[in-house]
């Protein structure tokens, strides 16, 4: 594709830029309606009693977003990002339909791999499509603003579900606004969006001593273990999203077991990513101006203060708001700041991979969190479990202040200068 007549920059591109964020506020929509209903559905409407057993569908959302993540930024390249994005909104199509028709708990997990596949998919194109419009000036502001509108739309999808549920059947209001939600992220996606090929091959023009697209397996083993500062941002994020399937899963049935009625779950459940949606409009300028790894490390250690204050909270609403509260906002300071290092670190044409392989870390998360927190509910209860949690996060923040180190791309040309450390 020519990059004739294409510039980069926010400003420049301001109008796909705009589709794109609405584009990602339709994505977290799909996930944020199964936060304040489906712990809840498992229990009352197909009688599980084990947490380990309710959680499952995380895991599988999990496993299926996590290796998607790792296609699509091994494809982005080959494929195309727009086409990739109307893919992943293909496969939400059959996620409230499985739902509606679900006679056990397994086609619930199964929708939730056909979910996990579309949040691979879509939340990583935009991401991707966002980074290669703006250029290398403003990342992080970029990513602040993508995962605003993303978390944004988990938090307005999570309160309405959980107000909507205390109303009516709760299935039915997933199953409605699941489909509505699916169908116009499909249509705005396949005629509206255009591809940001150009934009790349812009941005890596004068860049030729930074190489060519990697392997898969030479970026893998770049973001894994070769590389300290890679390496530890692959780390935070796992735990970070391990913190995320522990406020998704446990927190509603926390809530509930302490005599919670759904609208106040849906309440707390959404207050936590309407914080994190709405903090990361300053998160991501500031870690523009203040560097990634301070916003980073002290993201991690405020999650687990927030965590340690629920799991003291006995689930007191007003404790759990606050801790809600918190949680929200350290994730807030780490979320876009993780992505936008990540993009620092790395040449143009490696950065769909490099940020595919970051997001494969961090979704397993949903994985270990899925399976780890349930299996921790049951052994030690839910406030045992929330405890657990809290000292992983405080152990990866201190990891990342001992091994990230910080590079910025300053304007088109030129090598990656150290900075801050």
């Amino acid at each position: 594709m020519s990059s004739v007549g294409v510039r980069l920059g926010l400003r420049e591109n301001a109008a796909q830029f705009a589709l794109l964020v609405a584009v990602n506020a339709f994505v977290g929509a799909m996930v944020g309606l199964e936060r304040s209903t489906l712990p809840l559905i498992g229990e009352d409407e197909f009688g599980l009693t084990s947490s380990a057993a309710v959680l499952s569908f995380i895991a599988a959302f999990g496993l299926a977003k996590s290796l998607t993540n790792l296609a699509a930024g091994a494809f982005a390249e080959r494929i195309g990002r727009r086409r990739l994005l109307v893919l992943g909104w293909s496969f939400a199509l059959p996620v409230p339909l499985l739902i509606a028709l679900a006679p056990s708990w397994g086609w619930v997990v199964l929708a939730n791999l056909f979910l996990g596949l579309n949040q691979g998919l879509a939340w990583s194109m935009t991401v991707v499509m966002k980074l290669d419009l703006v250029g290398p000036e403003r990342r992080g502001f970029a990513l602040g603003l993508n995962e605003s509108a993303g978390y944004g739309g988990v938090a307005l999808a999570a309160a309405g579900g959980g107000w909507l549920a205390s109303e009516l059947a709760a299935r039915d209001v997933l199953v409605v606004a699941g489909a509505v939600i699916a169908v116009a992220g499909l249509v705005v996606s396949a005629l509206l969006v255009r591809d940001t090929a150009a934009h790349v091959a812009l941005e890596q023009r004068g860049r030729a001593s930074q190489g060519a697209p990697a392997s898969l397996s030479e970026a893998f083993g770049d973001s894994t273990w070769r590389d300290p500062g890679l390496r530890a941002c692959s780390q935070a994020g796992l735990v970070n999203n391990v913190g995320d399937a522990l406020a998704w899963g446990i927190l509603p049935l926390f809530l509930a077991a302490h005599g919670a009625s759904a609208a106040v779950v849906g309440l707390v459940a959404g207050l936590y990513p309407a914080v994190w949606a709405v903090a990361q409009l300053g998160t991501g300028y500031w870690s523009d101006r203040a560097g990634r790894k301070p916003l980073i490390v002290s993201g991690m250690l405020l999650q687990s203060a927030a965590l340690a204050l629920l799991a003291a909270s006995g689930g007191a609403v007003g404790l759990a708001a606050a801790s809600a509260v918190l949680l929200g906002m350290g994730t807030a300071l780490v979320y876009p700041t993780l992505i936008a290092a990540i993009s620092d670190a790395v040449a143009p044409v490696r950065r769909a991979a490099a940020v595919g392989i970051y997001r494969f870390w961090r979704d397993m998360g949903y994985v270990a969190g899925g399976l780890g927190a349930g299996v921790a509910a049951d052994a030690f209860g839910y406030g045992g479990a929330i405890w657990v949690v809290a000292i992983l996060t405080a152990a990866s923040g201190l990891w990342v202040a001992l091994d990230l180190h910080e590079h910025r791309l300053e304007g088109p040309p030129g090598a990656l200068p150290a900075r801050g450390d």
